[in-house]
């Protein structure tokens, strides 16, 4: 069957949908990685029967939600639980990030996968007489709901940090003392204001060199209680540079959704592991193109890895923060949920030729499990926007 697909004019295009997905997500899951640390940072699923408003608590369907981590976990790769994917500050409150926490980190001990947790400070709202003892406070609480729940702790870049720390030593202050009490390494995450524009000028500058100096002070200082550093700035010679600087022993994670397949690959002196958004609709093929790289085959790994950056450049476009809405797109049309409904309704966040491209260039990779179920429901999709077939 040909779809009509409506492009950014407003014009229609014929496209032939795939008959068969990518032999990857035919075969049956291989062995444990032994090259790289890869996390897939996950969405949620939201409860469709929730009887709530986008500014409302988060209604959150647990049985769906787990059963995708049990995906991403089948395949090998790790989960980096309440992350920015999962919607943190964009309609996933504190109170349900906490339960989700403790829930998926109760599903990691059952299934033995590897689980690490974002910790950030989204319960306090900043104001002109927020301190800095107030922020840590905060990630405190996070953390120790974190480290409780038995899984590794992600520090996330802070929005009440950002507004009252007014120089690089209020987050050596804050990172300083959270760093010390940490039970284990953590990993430290820098998110750039391209996923979050309220982080702007994070590490105490707008001037990415003198940030990314402050930032590997607080990592010098506290090399044994850092497992790594996860970077999301897109751009990979700044990663790179960062990574080559960093104290022996201390990963460098890739949040790079531009360009990961290069960085992951690495160079002669170095690579990066993975802590990466577009690791959530690309998990089967990402898991298989990492087992290739731990035989030595850079090439093969490329090969299967470079064509998925079209897709992901095009999820994690301007505006990049709501890359989201194109990620749980892709896990209904892939038959992972049963709706494409969003916690705080995000689900608007794009537009229909925006999902036309999505369904288009994941159907062109072979992501589907299911082809002719993805080709249904966008139809249906598209008959609810008026474009019918």
């Amino acid at each position: 069957m040909t779809l009509h697909l409506p492009d950014a004019h407003g014009a229609l295009r014929a496209y032939e949908p795939r008959s068969e997905p990518l032999p990857a997500l035919r075969e049956t899951p291989g062995s444990a990685f032994t090259s790289r640390t890869v996390f897939s940072a996950a969405h949620v699923v939201a409860d469709p029967y929730a009887d709530t408003t986008p500014d409302g608590p988060a209604a959150v369907d647990w049985d769906a939600t787990l059963a995708f981590r049990r995906h991403l976990w089948s395949h090998g790769l790790g989960v980096a639980e309440a992350m920015d994917t999962a919607q943190r500050g964009m309609g996933l409150d504190w109170a349900t990030a906490a339960e989700l926490i403790r829930r998926s980190a109760a599903e990691a001990r059952a299934t033995g996968g590897r689980i690490a947790c974002g910790v950030g400070t989204d319960q306090l709202t900043a104001t002109t007489g927020t301190t800095l003892a107030e922020v840590r406070a905060a990630y405190e609480e996070q953390l120790a709901v974190v480290e409780e729940s038995g899984a590794q702790a992600i520090l996330m870049a802070s929005r009440a940090l950002a507004a009252t720390a007014q120089d690089p030593d209020g987050y050596l202050e804050v990172y300083g003392h959270l760093l010390r009490q940490c039970a284990d390494p953590v990993i430290l995450h820098w998110l750039g204001p391209m996923f979050d524009p309220a982080l702007g000028g994070y590490w105490g500058s707008s001037d990415l060199d003198a940030a990314t100096d402050a930032f590997l002070q607080v990592v010098a200082a506290h090399p044994d209680k850092v497992d790594g550093v996860k970077v999301s700035l897109l751009d990979a010679q700044r990663e790179i540079d960062l990574r080559r600087r960093l104290p022996r022993g201390v990963r460098c994670y890739t949040g790079d959704d531009f360009n990961y397949p290069e960085l992951i690959a690495g160079d002669d002196q170095g690579f990066s592991h993975a802590l990466l958004g577009i690791f959530d609709p690309l998990g089967p093929l990402a898991a298989e193109a990492v087992r290739v790289l731990d035989t030595g085959n850079t090439e093969g790994f490329r090969a299967l890895l470079d064509p998925t950056v079209e897709l992901s450049r095009h999820l994690f476009q301007t505006p990049t923060r709501y890359y989201k809405t194109g990620v749980v797109l892709l896990a209904w049309l892939s038959g992972h949920q049963s709706h494409f409904t969003m916690v705080g309704g995000l689900q608007s966040a794009r537009s229909l030729p925006h999902f036309a491209r999505a369904y288009e260039l994941a159907d062109g990779l072979g992501l589907f499990p299911d082809p002719k179920l993805a080709e249904e429901r966008m139809k249906n999709l598209l008959s609810l926007y008026g474009v019918n077939q």
